[in-house]
């Protein structure tokens, strides 16, 4: 995975809203969910949709992160055509995740870490490269990587503690 330039603005404008999906995943966390945040902006940089992990609270198995922002970013923008948006998220999509992620057919994915169980951006499956995909996704991976492998290591540590 080739690393971005620090200095580059796009990279720094990433790690900005990297970080407003950490702080998103860290309330997850707190509530009882696995800390995972997603937060939707547009081209011009303006917050549209946000998403926590709400499974656990909500009885319901679609309640991810990025399937409430995408929901939420469809009612702002009246439209499920996010293709001026980007959608950043701390763990790379599930399989569910990627497919709603495709057909609403994203401008860009930017996610944390990669998930060695689950990932089907790019760890154990490659959806959006796949012949089943209907729109070429871009995607950037490794976003503040460590920061966000950290805090989900730390809530799964502390989780296994727990009698």
């Amino acid at each position: 995975m080739e690393v971005p330039n620090p200095i580059d603005n796009s990279y720094l404008i990433h790690r900005k809203w990297m970080t407003v999906a950490i702080e998103i995943a860290q309330k997850a966390g707190e509530a009882g969910e696995v800390p995972v945040g997603a937060v939707i902006v547009d081209n011009e940089g303006k917050l549209i949709a946000t998403g926590e992990n709400r499974r656990e609270r909500d009885k319901d198995p679609t309640a991810h992160a990025e399937i409430l922002a995408l929901r939420a970013a469809g009612q702002q923008l009246q439209s499920w055509h996010l293709n001026h948006c980007t959608l950043y998220v701390t763990l790379e999509p599930c399989p569910m995740c990627a497919g709603a992620i495709i057909l609403a057919r994203l401008g860009l994915l930017v996610y944390g870490v990669d998930d060695p169980k689950t990932g089907s951006i790019r760890t154990v499956a490659n959806l959006p490269d796949s012949a089943c995909s209907n729109h070429r996704l871009p995607v950037l991976g490794g976003i503040m990587e460590s920061v966000c492998r950290e805090q989900l290591q730390s809530w799964f540590a502390e989780r296994r503690k727990r009698p």
